[in-house]
């Protein structure tokens, strides 16, 4: 029961944190680019996790491991971070965000095929409601976007919920903070390179906003709240507490209005409220 508890308790916290990540991604590509944005934050907190891992003496991981934390690097580092900043440039924050209510059935899914859990069916049950409810919502109760928007954050969330599952069971052994630690120092080469190759035109057309949005994807979209998020999954479960995902629309949104000013109809705030009530199905059932 601690442990339950304690698994939901580190994975909300990621909930929240992860929260900010679209609409702070949604006003950096306003003044960068979606491949130097994607590099940058990834670069950013590459040297953060180092240094952390220097500073504490980490383990180095076993060979074995290295095909997992690139599974990782490739679903949370550069897919997802990527996909959703070109789909920003196609949708809108509130519309993108509708999406992330699709996680938990992708992460349970890869949490079966990748972390060997066995959800019960009652769990099914309600993912699939609460899932069809985000989908619904994103067809018919939007603002629409593009479908170049829409397939973007399509593939977006099935690469991070491949990263999210396969992260969070080589955090049983690792650790949480040191799994992403060692994908985002495995991907830095790479990063660097993109990096490099995308440098704005002019770093006088790059407005404070961009740049402390670039801070808070870097610091905590990338690290801090993958030490909280990849916890709770290890220890509450994979497909259990992927379930808090459900959540994330709704403080997404209430950033989105704050401080991107978009619209919030009530198509929005009704399909949020039916998938916080799967949430609750999910966890008290399954």
């Amino acid at each position: 029961m601690e442990r339950s508890t304690a698994g939901w308790g580190n994975g909300l916290l990621g909930v929240i944190i992860f929260s900010g990540s679209l609409p702070a991604t949604r006003l950096a590509v306003a003044d960068m680019s979606p491949m130097f944005l994607t590099s940058a934050r990834a670069v950013i907190a590459a040297l953060l996790g180092a240094a952390c891992l220097f500073l504490l003496r980490q383990q180095w991981p076993a060979r074995r491991d290295v095909l997992s934390l690139s599974l990782i690097a490739l679903g949370v580092v550069v897919g997802f971070p990527l996909l959703t900043a070109l789909a920003l440039q196609e949708i809108s924050a509130a519309h993108s965000i509708v999406f992330v209510g699709l996680l938990p059935l992708s992460t349970a899914i890869f949490g079966v095929l990748r972390g060997g859990e066995r959800p019960k069916p009652a769990f099914w049950l309600f993912s699939t409601i609460g899932a069809a409810t985000v989908a619904g919502f994103a067809l018919c109760g939007s603002d629409g976007g593009t479908v170049l928007g829409n397939v973007l954050m399509i593939a977006a969330i099935l690469v991070c919920g491949l990263g999210y599952a396969e992260g969070a069971a080589l955090s049983r052994r690792l650790g949480g903070w040191q799994v992403i630690s060692w994908a985002l120092i495995l991907s830095l080469p790479i990063m660097v390179a993109i990096g490099l190759l995308n440098l704005p035109e002019t770093w006088r057309s790059i407005g404070a906003p961009a740049w402390l949005s670039l801070a808070y994807v870097s610091v905590f979209s990338m690290m801090v709240g993958f030490m909280f998020w990849y916890r709770g999954l290890a220890i509450g479960g994979i497909a259990n507490v992927g379930q808090l995902q459900l959540l994330q629309p709704f403080f997404g949104f209430v950033l989105a209005a704050i401080f991107l000013n978009e619209t919030i109809g009530w198509a929005m705030i009704s399909s949020t409220f039916i998938v916080v009530a799967c949430v609750a199905g999910a966890r008290r059932f399954a």
